[in-house]
């Protein structure tokens, strides 16, 4: 039964994560030296959202990924 019961949760989660976007990508810049980042995530507390979202890494690409 606990056979079953993991099968079933291992293809519940593949389905989802099939489903799963990709997260956008945002232009960073530092507040002291202004320097500019592509990430997804903020690099930290002194940086703010510059430009974006964007759909590669390269943040050259405007869009949301589909």
């Amino acid at each position: 039964m606990k056979s079953r019961i993991s099968v079933l949760i291992a293809m519940l989660v593949i389905c989802v994560a099939a489903f799963g976007a990709g997260a956008p990508w945002y232009k960073w810049k530092n507040k002291v030296d202004r320097t500019v980042v592509c990430a997804q995530i903020s690099p930290g507390e002194a940086w703010f959202q510059y430009q974006g979202p964007f759909m590669e890494s390269q943040c050259r690409k405007p869009g949301n990924p589909q």
